[in-house]
């Protein structure tokens, strides 16, 4: 159920009895996007009220270096912007320090936390790395970083290459939510429940589900395929539970509404927004697209050329 944090924006990881040998660890990605053709990627929308436009962009939370070559329309859209408008600004103190807080009430059961080592050994990853964070945000990670076999990296994610271009033209990036609504879609509150996130998380892990599902994801954004993304709990491998279900939605659905909220609220301050959110959160009955419709917005698909 993890991969959906790619997708529905989290700002920010033993089966057998003997270890499985670490594989070759995951190839260096280049340190310059090279000569990689400009070109539009995601899913961005032109949304108008009171005489002016503000916009809607729905991001991936890894990425590739040549993806910092932005294509001329959401190039274009960044510029008629005042602000941009995070999930969370990941360089926000606060957000770290709520992190920090976050410690397990109590060790990880025994034969998890060598599930859990193991998870680090193929990462390539020493477990000190991360030892201080809560075992829910270990998995996360781990998770995540599972993106570099594809050739992707969070360092590379839409929202901090947008932020890294925004401050540098000196313009503003503001968070429509805070530490503590992150920590609360992050780490379940109940010790039995967010268990069951670390186990699931490390089965996917160990039968390579997260890299698939990671691969299509990125497919399906990169081409700007919303059928697809639409479609994403027929194959994402995590949605077969009435569990897995109420908490994909407690990681998307439940956060549009106050999401549409914090963008109305940077429009109707007189502002040109650029909202950059989690793919997945344009998908289903309560997708931000729709309820910005909802709230006065004339709503506009910006198709890009492919």
């Amino acid at each position: 159920m993890i991969c959906v944090a790619l997708g529905a924006g989290l700002g920010l990881l033993a089966w057998a009895a003997a270890a499985e040998p670490a594989p070759a660890c995951p190839p260096p990605l280049p340190a310059q996007a090279g000569t990689a053709p400009e070109r539009d990627r995601g899913l961005l929308w032109r949304v108008t009220r009171d005489g002016r436009s503000s916009w809607l962009y729905g991001t991936l939370h890894v990425g590739k270096p040549a993806w910092r070559r932005f294509g001329p329309q959401v190039a274009a859209a960044l510029r008629a912007s005042d602000v941009l408008a995070l999930e969370i600004d990941p360089a926000d103190p606060a957000l770290l320090a709520a992190l920090a807080e976050l410690h397990p009430n109590s060790l990880l059961p025994e034969t998890l936390q060598a599930r859990l080592d193991q998870a680090y050994a193929r990462a390539c990853l020493s477990r000190d790395a991360m030892a201080t964070l809560h075992p829910v945000l270990q998995a996360t990670t781990l998770t995540v970083l599972e993106a570099r076999w594809l050739g992707m990296d969070p360092a590379y994610a839409m929202e901090q290459l947008l932020a890294g271009q925004v401050r540098a033209n000196g313009r503003r990036v503001v968070s429509l939510e805070t530490a503590a609504q992150q920590k609360a879609v992050l780490v379940p509150e109940d010790p039995v429940e967010a268990l069951s996130v670390v186990e699931q998380s490390l089965a996917q892990l160990e039968d390579r589900s997260a890299r698939r599902v990671i691969e299509r994801l990125a497919q399906a954004w990169e081409a700007g395929d919303l059928a697809a993304l639409e479609d994403y709990a027929s194959w994402c491998e995590c949605a077969s539970t009435a569990a897995d279900k109420a908490y994909m939605r407690k990681l998307n659905d439940e956060r549009n509404g106050p999401l549409a909220a914090g963008i109305e609220a940077q429009h109707r301050q007189g502002r040109r927004v650029f909202a950059a959110v989690g793919a997945l959160h344009m998908t289903g009955a309560q997708s931000l697209p729709r309820l910005l419709e909802q709230r006065g917005f004339r709503v506009e698909r910006v198709h890009f050329k492919r």
